[in-house]
């Protein structure tokens, strides 16, 4: 606005340059500003070639006119400080600043200092408040992102749990809705209790199910093994259980209920097994988890195992051991992953399938003193099968330990 006045009042000799030449500022100096809001367009060439031409008019400027002209020198040093960047803005900013005092010295003696110091502090403040506006700016990125990324943890979460919560439970009502119907025409008060057990695994897959979708479930380690010994009881499958010290903690406790839940699913579902044996065991700082089972499930080319033309939900192997394919067994693989632990499944060389979990000891629950060193505990559940089987499920009617 000084310059505009000193033309406009006829104090600048050949008014036409001048004019000319503050409007080719103000043009490169807008050019430059808007382009500097934007990374791609900032660190392109035309966006220095438009701050080197907006350099020389400055000093062309405020050689040839001095007095308030001179005050082009900070405005430069602004469009500097707002298009360069880390490395470059140091000497650039120097160098600008050393321009600006030696021009303005040339007009109005050591005085021209303050307009050095002016450009230099205009060209340092705007380059940090442009930073600052980009760090506000990368972290409000970054917070959208992780906000994402949480979206996308939780409904992975809630499938992994819906798919083993249900997949579970309607094998296990299947099961036992054979049975009844089996055992209904010749013995109605087995076939009573299993509609009572149908109930109770009903009620229990409800509130699980509630549990699942406000995040609190926590599994339980002995009640997927009872229901392993209900289910397969069921299915005329022998279960053998084998549990050994030290016990794990609670978080590594849930995610081998998980395992137990999973593994046994598949064994009734694909196995056509006549045992399946479950064996907890302790190595150091880490506790492993086995089912196994002896039945015809077939895993092919490392593709889905089959039993009677039928693909698997989950038995699937690969020859390293990684779980690939199946819903079930990869959101297992994922779960443990994240815990620290492994999963490994595939066929066995005597026979069978064997799903086998390492995890580490949960150090939030250490054993407590004076505790026996270890322990074996077997406990073998005896069902009858028949020979008849619906699906790759035995039909044969479960009785108890």
């Amino acid at each position: 606005m000084g310059a505009c006045s000193n033309l406009v009042q006829g104090h600048t000799p050949n008014p036409w340059i001048g004019g000319l030449g503050l409007l080719t500022f103000n043009t490169l100096y807008i050019y430059v500003a808007l382009r500097s809001f934007h990374k791609e367009k900032r660190e392109a060439r035309s966006t220095r070639v438009a701050l080197g031409l907006l350099t020389a008019v400055t000093c062309a400027l405020a050689a040839g006119y001095g007095d308030n002209w001179l005050l082009f020198f900070p405005l430069l040093g602004l469009a500097t400080g707002a298009a360069l960047r880390l490395s470059h803005l140091r000497p650039a900013g120097t160098a600008v600043a050393v321009l600006a005092g030696a021009v303005a010295c040339f007009h109005d003696g050591w005085g021209g200092l303050d307009i050095a110091y002016a450009t230099w502090i205009s060209t340092m403040v705007t380059a940090a408040i442009m930073r600052l506006s980009e760090a506000v700016r990368e972290l409000r990125a970054a917070r959208e992102a992780l906000a994402r990324r949480a979206v996308e943890k939780e409904r992975l979460r809630f499938s992994r749990d819906l798919h083993d919560l249900l997949g579970h439970t309607m094998s296990v009502i299947v099961v036992k809705s054979e049975a009844a119907r089996r055992l209904a025409a010749r013995d109605l008060d087995a076939a009573l209790a299993q509609i009572t057990d149908i109930e109770a695994v009903g009620r229990q897959a409800l509130t699980e199910i509630r549990e699942a979708v406000t995040g609190y479930r926590q599994g339980s380690l002995a009640a997927e093994l009872d229901r392993a010994h209900s289910v397969l009881t069921a299915a005329g499958i022998t279960l053998a259980v084998t549990r050994c010290d030290p016990p794990p903690g609670p978080q590594t406790e849930a995610l081998l209920g998980w395992v137990v839940r999973e593994a046994v699913t598949n064994v009734v579902r694909h196995s056509g097994a006549d045992r399946c044996e479950i064996t907890l065991s302790g190595a150091g700082e880490r506790v492993r988890l086995t089912v196994a089972d002896d039945g015809a499930g077939a895993v092919t080319g490392g593709g889905a195992a089959t039993d009677g033309g039928a693909a698997t939900d989950g038995r699937t192997a690969t020859g390293a051991g990684a779980v690939t394919g199946g819903t079930g067994l990869t959101g297992l693989a994922e779960r443990l992953a994240a815990a620290g632990g492994s999963l490994t499944a595939g066929p066995r060389a005597r026979g069978g399938f064997a799903v086998t979990a390492e995890l580490p000891l949960d150090a939030a629950d250490p054993r407590p003193e004076g505790a026996e060193g270890s322990r074996d505990d077997t406990a073998v559940y005896v069902g009858r099968r028949s020979a008849s089987h619906v699906g790759g499920v035995d039909n044969g009617r479960g009785e108890g330990p």
